[in-house]
């Protein structure tokens, strides 16, 4: 049984980028069903109770536990020897977008919209406030970046979310033009009613704890379910928010939003693995501990924020679009950065 996940799981993450290809295309040529799940939907309980299942919110869970089972506790030990880096990460993690968004604003006040691009500010806003996606460790793994290091970030980043995305949020927000700074203030209403903790921060430290209290044996069988189930359902996550933003383009076109949302999403994520690249260089870091805090900087839980934005303002399914494409945009980037590693790599060995 094991074996077979094993093989479930492998087969997944070698195929993953065409997985997530073709949950964009179902999206693009049948958005109907994605559609239907952004929506919550009541469970007929009995005795009166009718709770609301919210499907996305329940995939990122998901996602986010599979991450915190996979988590190697034994290893990040070594980094209560070495807490300035874990500081000067996610130090990096809050003060970028603070960094990022104000020269974005600048460059977009003299665009044709009456609202100086605030749409499409506000998704990018919610995108570079959230914690570091879970996935970079995959990355770090892939280019000999410093795991433990990459799991630090993730977690950290994780755990803190609650008090430095309303942070983020209430800071920027008064960049914003039109009805959208009351629509980032709607989401920051969001975010203090728990929507951080309950969504992102509890899953993944039921992962952790599991990982941690279980019998390793039970916990390796534990993680080989999960896992497989976890890939499918983040695939379907993707199909979700992508009908979302995907439906309503098809409904109302607009090439013009479509070229602006990957133009903007480009941009801030060039600005962010620059910047961590920058900081690495600056702090002198030895090269896989650069590479993972270039990593955590540039790659951003963009699912979380495309939960945020269905949950909170399922009126605007067009700001899924920037959040997308940076979904996409940051793992081209962070191939990028491992593709960079790898090569010079060789090159130190040999010389």
């Amino acid at each position: 049984m094991d074996s077979r996940c094993d093989r479930v799981t492998g087969m997944l993450r070698r195929r993953l980028g065409t997985a997530v290809c073709l949950a964009y295309l179902a999206a693009l040529l049948l958005p109907g069903p994605g559609e239907w799940l952004r929506h919550p939907h009541a469970l007929p309980l009995g005795h009166g109770h009718r709770p609301h299942l919210h499907t996305t919110a329940s995939l990122l869970a998901l996602v986010l536990f599979s991450a915190g089972i996979q988590v190697p506790v034994r290893s990040l030990g070594r980094l209560l020897r070495r807490p300035s880096i874990l500081l000067a990460g996610i130090t990096l993690h809050v003060v970028a977008p603070l960094l990022i968004i104000p020269p974005l604003v600048f460059l977009l006040r003299g665009s044709p919209d009456t609202d100086g691009g605030s749409g499409l500010v506000t998704a990018m806003i919610l995108v570079v406030a959230m914690p570091v996606a879970a996935g970079a460790t995959v990355w770090a793994g892939k280019g000999q970046g410093d795991q433990p290091v990459m799991v630090g970030l993730v977690l950290l980043s994780t755990l803190v979310s609650p008090l430095t995305i309303p942070l983020v949020v209430r800071a920027l927000a008064p960049l914003l033009k039109g009805g959208y700074a009351s629509t980032l203030a709607q989401a920051g209403r969001s975010l203090d009613s728990g929507f951080t903790l309950m969504a992102v921060v509890l899953p993944c430290a039921a992962g952790v704890l599991c990982r941690c209290s279980l019998p390793v044996r039970w916990a390796e069988r534990l993680s080989a379910t999960v896992v497989p189930v976890a890939l499918v359902g983040s695939l379907l996550l993707t199909y979700v928010n992508a009908s979302g933003a995907l439906g309503s383009f098809l409904a109302r076109p607009r090439p013009l939003l479509l070229v602006a949302a990957v133009a903007v999403a480009a941009l801030v994520c060039a600005f962010s693995f620059a910047l961590g690249r920058l900081t690495a260089r600056v702090l002198r870091l030895d090269a896989p501990v650069a590479s993972s805090l270039t990593l955590a900087c540039g790659m951003n839980n963009s699912s979380a924020s495309a939960v945020l934005l269905t949950t909170a303002l399922p009126d605007k399914p067009h700001l899924l679009l920037p959040v997308l494409a940076y979904g996409l945009l940051q793992k081209t980037a962070a191939n990028r950065v491992i593709r960079v590693r790898v090569r010079r790599e060789p090159c130190a060995a040999t010389s």
